[in-house]
């Protein structure tokens, strides 16, 4: 059996997570001290009394969500559960990484923080927004974004989720146009999603730039075993190729569907999603049904999945 973690991105988080972390483990005092150093904030006051709508700000989602998700993945490491591959959705990647030893924690926050920031202020810069599409086939959701890119401007897609599972990202009047002829072509399901600018698509050519910029200041390891990244969907170890997996992810849709059939091809049959929420869960089920999966979110969890 080999077993696999995945580690969820943006939209994960809610209020409150990662409390039982601090509370009651050494790693989790450590780390959320740590974080709120380098944020250069009390992100930890953010994460646990919220309100709501501050910690769903970009740049402070993504720290929080990389902090708590990486202490889940350590517990379970330091209780001898290794991965055999990991792999993480979007800003998960990072989660993934630092798991895996590419970098450690605090160089992995750092990277964050940048990419949070970057992600943000292109937001600002370049108003963008994100849609997901339920019940229309790959090749028609790109047919719907090229035309419509055609048009109007930017909108291609972001992240291929599961099978008829499809986030499109672009300017605002373009998503908007592509939602409503996805409607019309049949689409069981458009929602706008809440966020603060349109990732992974070309629009955040200027978050790449200030990424760079800090990737090529800093040391990556070759991972300790192999990472699956949304860019190519294909597994690799080494540090060099890391860092441009990490940079095009920016740019271009998520492939995580196929990542995950790949894990599945290369023998993982036990995943576990390691962070708070079950949406990787979830998209495991529309994947591939004969894989088993289980969220590890909470302190309680790392134990009962030791057990």
């Amino acid at each position: 059996m080999k077993t696999a973690f995945i580690f969820p991105g943006q939209g994960s988080q809610k209020v409150g997570m990662g409390r039982d972390l601090f509370e009651e483990t050494e790693i989790g005092r450590s780390y959320f001290s740590i974080a709120n150093d380098i944020m250069e904030c009390d992100l930890t006051s953010i994460i646990f009394d919220g309100p709501d709508n501050r910690l769903k700000e970009t740049r402070f989602t993504q720290p929080a969500l990389f902090t708590v998700s990486t202490i889940l993945g350590k517990l379970l490491m330091e209780r001898d559960l290794i991965p055999d591959f990991v792999s993480g959705h979007s800003l998960g990647e990072f989660s993934a990484l630092t798991i895996a030893n590419s970098f450690e924690f605090e160089i992995g926050l750092k990277l964050v923080k940048c990419r949070a920031n970057a992600m943000y202020e292109s937001g600002i810069s370049q108003p963008g927004t994100m849609a997901a599409i339920i019940g229309l086939s790959q090749e028609k959701v790109q047919s719907i974004c090229d035309d419509i890119s055609e048009r109007y401007g930017v909108v291609s897609p972001a992240n291929f989720n599961a099978p008829g599972q499809i986030v499109i990202s672009g300017m605002v009047k373009s998503v908007s146009s592509a939602m409503e002829v996805a409607k019309i072509s049949g689409a069981k399901l458009v929602i706008e999603l809440n966020v603060s600018g349109a990732f992974h698509s070309i629009i955040m050519k200027p978050a790449r730039e200030k990424l760079a910029e800090m990737l090529n200041s800093i040391e990556i390891k070759n991972a300790d075993f192999p990472i699956f990244h949304n860019f190519s969907a294909k597994p690799t170890q080494d540090k060099e190729e890391i860092k441009t997996q990490l940079l095009n992810q920016l740019e271009n849709p998520v492939l995580w569907s196929r990542s995950i059939e790949n894990m599945i091809l290369h023998g993982a049959n036990s995943f576990i999603e390691v962070g708070p929420g079950k949406v990787l869960t979830g998209l495991n089920r529309k994947i591939n049904k004969s894989i088993e999966s289980k969220n590890v979110g909470t302190l309680s969890e790392v134990y009962s999945c030791l057990t």
